[in-house]
């Protein structure tokens, strides 16, 4: 677990690089159109935030801790015109980057590394797949309520 930590404490110490360089990819990403409704900084934030404070996201933070951050992301790009698709496309973008990031950054050689990355990675799978279900209902949710409130008028 220690290797894992130093890993996460490298990603933290690089967040803000990480953050401005997944925006790159964001704007210039085919799959993504719907993002220019996304004010740059709000995105970058957010993922700056998360980036920053990855230690906590994935061992001090529970599945509702999740489950509340993602339903909002989710309920915020609809709202914004990001359709869902967009929306876990840039998900897997964030994870993406990340592993892009460790394998460039985090050489390992010794078997005590390459576990302590394989720890992270796992650790890494089960938050994107849980923000990414989460994300998801909470885009789902906002679109249910905006029929049912046309429906009504």
């Amino acid at each position: 677990m220690i290797l894992a930590y130093r890993l996460v404490r490298l990603i933290e110490t690089h967040s803000e690089q990480l953050a401005t360089g997944l925006l790159k990819k964001l704007e210039g990403c085919d799959k993504c159109p719907g993002f220019t409704n996304v004010p740059p900084e709000d995105f970058k934030g957010r993922v700056g935030d998360i980036y920053r404070h990855l230690g906590e996201w994935l061992l001090g933070r529970t599945e509702n801790d999740i489950q509340q951050r993602y339903l909002e992301v989710g309920r915020n790009r609809a709202q914004q015109g990001v359709p869902l698709s967009q929306l876990i496309w840039a998900i897997a973008l964030t994870k993406d980057n990340l592993m892009e990031f460790l394998h460039r950054e985090a050489q390992h050689d010794t078997p005590a590394e390459v576990f302590g990355r394989l720890e992270i990675l796992q650790l890494l799978e089960q938050f994107f797949d849980h923000a990414t279900y989460y994300a998801a209902c909470g885009h789902e949710d906002f679109q249910r309520q905006a029929t049912a409130t046309a429906a009504k008028a």
